[in-house]
Order: C-alpha cells, then sequence, then structure tokens
C-alpha cells in the first residue's frame, strides 16, 4: 500500500517532472483521477480493475465527488473500510452494461454466399455457427450516453459495434480490422458501415481514433488500421461517394501519426522518418490501475512516470503486454514487465502498416481522379520504404526488426512481426520476399502444430510464447499467399490448415472462440498476462471466415483427431477454462 495522500496528488497530474506536469488520461476526476478511482482500485473490490471504470454514475459527477468526500471525512488519514466502498458504489454507480440497448444486427442472414465454397462439411456447419455469433457480439449504444455523456466512461458513437467479446464491452480500433473483414463476408454490410463511420467519427472527435471506446482511452491509438477498413469496405461495395467522404478523415489520422508518434533517425549518414507507439500519460491505466501502482512501486516518481508512460505505448501498440518492449540495462529482451521502453523502439510491423495506408491513401486519390494528391503519398511511401530498409532490413537474416533507440540497434529475436513489410508488400525486391520465407524456416518458429507463437521467450506475458494470436497469424498467411514462388504458397496454406484446424478443435471442445490460443496444446486457449482468456472474440471470427473464404475448397477439420475432445470432462473443462 502506498501513501495514499501522496499519491492522490500525484495521480490528478499536479506534481512536476523534468518534462512538466503530467497530463491526465483523460479529464474526469472519477474514471481517469482522482481517490474515488485509488480508492476503489486499491480495495481490489473486483477481480478485474476495469470492471469498476465501465460502471455507471447515478447522479452528476460533482453529486457523487461530494458524497465521496462526506464519507472520506468520516475516516481521516486512512483509506475507507471495503465494506464502506461497497456501499458507497451501490448507491452512486449501476453496473457495467447499462449503456447498451438490445440490438440484433438487422443485415444478418443465415446463409451467406462464402459459405458454398468451404468443402468440408464439419468446417461449413462450424462457420456456420461463426457467422452466428456476430448477433451475440453486436451492441447499440444507449441514446442517454449521447445526452448525458458525464455519466458514462462508454465513448458515444452514432451507430452500432460488433465488440470483441468478453471484459471488452465496446469497440476497439485494431480489432475492427478482422471483425469487418469478417462481417464483409458475412454480407452485413450495413453493419460494417456503421462501424467505419463510428472511427471516422472519433477522428472528427479527436483527431485520432482512440485505443477503445472509453473515455480513459483518450489519450492513446491502437495500430492504425482504418484506411484499411475504409479499403475493405470500398473493394465490397465499388461506392466511391463513401470513399469520397471518408478520405479527408483519413488523412488526419495519418498527420497525427506523423505529427505525434514519429522519430527523426540519423543513420549511416542519412536521415530517415520512422514511427513508434509514444502516450504521454505518466500515470497508471485506469482499467489496469492496480498492476500499474505494483508494479512501479518502488521507483523514483520520474521513473514511475516513465514506466506508465511505456505501458501506455505498450497498451496502443496492442501488444499488451510482451518482452518485446523489453529494454533491460544491458540493451537486450531479457528483463521484466518493469523494463518495458515501448516508447524507444521503432517497430517494423508499425512502419510496414504505415507504408500500406501511404500506398493505399495514394490510389485512393488516384481512384478520385487527384494524381497530385496521389503522388504525394508515394513519395510518402517510397521514403518510407528507404528507411525501413536502411534501418529496419537485414538482408544476412532475410527479415526486418525492430529499432531499439537506446541502444542504436536491431532487435533480432523472433516475431511475427519481423515479416509485416511481407505483409504490408513494402519492400524493393523480390528477392526479400524468399529470403523471407527461408527467415520464418530456420527461426524454429513452425516447430509448433497449432499455430506460429508471437515469440520464442516465455515471459508470462500475454504477447510472447506460447500464445498465438489471431491477427498475426492471418497477417503471415496474407503475406506469404501473395509472393509469387509456390514454396510460400504451400506455406501459407500450411499455416491456414494449422490455424483452422487449432480454432476448429477449441470450438468443438468448449463451444467457444477464443481471443488467443497456445501453440502446444489442440484447441488449447492462450494464457498469462494481466486478465484471464477473453471469449467472443471479434477478431478471432474474423480471421477463421477469411481463411475459410480464401481456402475453403482444401482445409479440412481433421477427422477422427477432432471427435476426442467431445468427451472432456466437464471438471477439467472448467479448470482449462480458469487457466
Amino acid at each position: 500500500m502506498c501513501n495514499f495522500e501522496a499519491f492522490c496528488f500525484l495521480s490528478l497530474g499536479l506534481f512536476a517532472s523534468v518534462k512538466g506536469a503530467v497530463p491526465p488520461p483523460c479529464d474526469s476526476e472519477i474514471y481517469c483521477t482522482g481517490s474515488i478511482l485509488h480508492q476503489v482500485q486499491e480495495a481490489k473490490l473486483f477481480g478485474d480493475d476495469k470492471h469498476f471504470v465501465d460502471m455507471k454514475l447515478r447522479s452528476a459527477p460533482d453529486d457523487v465527488l461530494s458524497a465521496f468526500r462526506n464519507l472520506s471525512s468520516k475516516f481521516p488519514n486512512t483509506s475507507i473500510p471495503p465494506v464502506k466502498l461497497r456501499e458507497f458504489l451501490n448507491t452512486s454507480f449501476d453496473q457495467p452494461g447499462t449503456e447498451f440497448e438490445s440490438w440484433t444486427p438487422p443485415d444478418w442472414h443465415e446463409k451467406p454466399n462464402f459459405l458454398s465454397g468451404i468443402a468440408d462439411d464439419k468446417l461449413r456447419e462450424w462457420a456456420e455457427k461463426i457467422h452466428g455469433l456476430w448477433k451475440s457480439l453486436g451492441r447499440k449504444i444507449h441514446s442517454d450516453v449521447k445526452d448525458h455523456p458525464e455519466l458514462y466512461s462508454q465513448i458515444y458513437t452514432p451507430h452500432p459495434v460488433v465488440v470483441p467479446g468478453g471484459r471488452f464491452r465496446e469497440l476497439y480500433y485494431w480489432d475492427s480490422y478482422w471483425v469487418i473483414n469478417g462481417l464483409l463476408l458475412s454480407e452485413m454490410t450495413d453493419t460494417a458501415h456503421g462501424m467505419i463511420q463510428n472511427f471516422l467519427y472519433l477522428v472528427n472527435r479527436y483527431g485520432f481514433v482512440p485505443n477503445g471506446g472509453r473515455i480513459y482511452y483518450e489519450r492513446r491509438s491502437q495500430p492504425p488500421f482504418l484506411t484499411l477498413m475504409v479499403e475493405s469496405y470500398y473493394q465490397a461495395t465499388k461506392d466511391k461517394e463513401f470513399l469520397r467522404a471518408a478520405l479527408p478523415v483519413l488523412e488526419v489520422e495519418y498527420q497525427f501519426w506523423m505529427q505525434n508518434r514519429s522519430v527523426d533517425l540519423a543513420l549511416n549518414g542519412k536521415e530517415h522518418v520512422l514511427n513508434r507507439y509514444y502516450v504521454e500519460v505518466g500515470l497508471p491505466r485506469p482499467e489496469s490501475y492496480t498492476d500499474d501502482l505494483e508494479l512501479a512501486e518502488g521507483l523514483t516518481d520520474g521513473k514511475k512516470e516513465q514506466l506508465w508512460m511505456d505501458l501506455n505505448a505498450g497498451a496502443e501498440s496492442g501488444w499488451d503486454f510482451t518482452s518485446r518492449w523489453y529494454t533491460a540495462d544491458g540493451g537486450d529482451n531479457s528483463g521484466t514487465l518493469r523494463d518495458t521502453r515501448t516508447s524507444q523502439i521503432l517497430p517494423a510491423d508499425l512502419n510496414a502498416l504505415l507504408c500500406r495506408n501511404e500506398k493505399t491513401l495514394a490510389s485512393f486519390h488516384r481512384l478520385l481522379g487527384d494524381s497530385d494528391s496521389a503522388a504525394v503519398y508515394d513519395q510518402a511511401a517510397a521514403r518510407r520504404l528507404e528507411a525501413i530498409e536502411s534501418v529496419l532490413w537485414d538482408a544476412e537474416r532475410g527479415a526486418w526488426f525492430d529499432y531499439n533507440l537506446m541502444t542504436r540497434s536491431k532487435n533480432f529475436e523472433f516475431y511475427p512481426s519481423n515479416l509485416g513489410p511481407i505483409w504490408a508488400q513494402c519492400y524493393s525486391q523480390p528477392e526479400m520476399g524468399e529470403k523471407a520465407v527461408q527467415y520464418l524456416k530456420g527461426s524454429g518458429a513452425l516447430q509448433f502444430p497449432n499455430g506460429v507463437p508471437t515469440s520464442l521467450r516465455e515471459s508470462g506475458q500475454q504477447w510472447d510464447y506460447p500464445n498465438a494470436w489471431p491477427p498475426l497469424q492471418h497477417m503471415l498467411i496474407d503475406g506469404f499467399s501473395k509472393l509469387p514462388s509456390e514454396d510460400a504458397k504451400k506455406l501459407a496454406f500450411d499455416l491456414a490448415q494449422r490455424w483452422i484446424k487449432t480454432n476448429w478443435l477449441a470450438y468443438i471442445k468448449y463451444e467457444a472462440m477464443f481471443e488467443k490460443y497456445d501453440v502446444n496444446g489442440d484447441g488449447k486457449p492462450g494464457g498469462g498476462g494481466e486478465y484471464e482468456v477473453q471469449l467472443g472474440f471479434g477478431w478471432t471470427n474474423g480471421v477463421a471466415l477469411q481463411l475459410l473464404d480464401q481456402y475453403g475448397a482444401t482445409l479440412t477439420s481433421g477427422g477422427r483427431r477432432v471427435c476426442s475432445g467431445l468427451l472432456l470432462p466437464l471438471v477439467i473443462l472448467a479448470r482449462i477454462m480458469l487457466q
């Protein structure tokens, strides 16, 4: 337990550091900073810190703050007892979920066309069930959130959304790219359109897309996939007027990343500009408050602030958390979560994504007849390609590696992100693609039967071994499937077959789709990190449907191997689900 008064002073962002006052995650003195947040989270009244910051206020914030001050006055110089805190919460807050109306996507229908391309009867039946999950993940925000935003941590958006699932009760940014691609396959064009309109609305409001649909996410983003969402929608609909309206907003988001998340780097006599994740919030994340507070115990105020900034940046990356962001004293990735320095890493996959965005923005301008603007983005993509190949590419190893600004060196450990430029088609020489195939084959990451692990380092964090994540599998498969060699295409199919088998076996065992999977056990959900593995699950569904669409004629369910999971005793099932 830290000193309460000192921390409340700190949590309001009122203490000075070498950078000046620390900005809060948002303006709310209940959901983002202040003594209510601190005392409720420190009391550990809920199994998940996110629970409290998703609760709705029953009366105006000033009234709730006043009631809390009155309660606090009865316990001078000490924390409020948990039983009294519970009474206060029961009086002043509603449970999470009251911000939503009951809603089923009206454009859902039973038999989208892509199902007919799946040859395996069992996989086709499973794909129908995945398609049906969109109904359970659909959410419409209640109009009261628009009318009384001060009572909610939920950010109002005008159209319904498909949420990831589990504890994630709101829209999330990069998840939604694979969700939208799945919705488009399911012929739910209106729902996909509404989701994209929500993201455009958020850019118009904030200048970027927040991490997710909560006010405590207001100062951090996630990997910028909005341009590619618009591309997917345009490819499905050929709606030029939608594209024309969206394009200026996409450019606003692009400028946000270039102005707020870029670094000038001089290397080998040349100046380059590359991007990073960087969040100037030196406070614990409200939704993971006690985790961040406990992790920083014993550090000086300045080092606490730096650690919390880098944890926020790690959350912005989507990879929260991983040894990939560690920078220990020796400059390698052998440290602990406390060594997280996300802001000091130039990530290969982020820069590949921005390269693809630049190329896509150029193509949008060409489609709309603006060759001058197209040329501007062509030039931006060319400059980035040069920077990526000068700073991140390693010809001997045959892949692209994150660059550490502190050590001024590449990190040569294996991550699927090392192959991000293949997915983004952001490389200059055809032989780079073939070298990348050999790199993956020689990395040791293909020895696992159930997917490519997120790293080969077992740190206990969820974005490390032994977990495999749907978006990373899809990016590898999609990238290699587009290479010209049969060897690369065969590797892509093999990875697709492994991943579909993993998802399928898990569904047979648990009748659930998980957010991540363990590469070592057939159908075993992933683990580690700050929270239990979540069910749902938006991007898992989207990736599975895309692979079933792309490879449906040849993928198989695995026949008799599948049936062994049906007899799993319920007691063992429950135990595994809780691991």
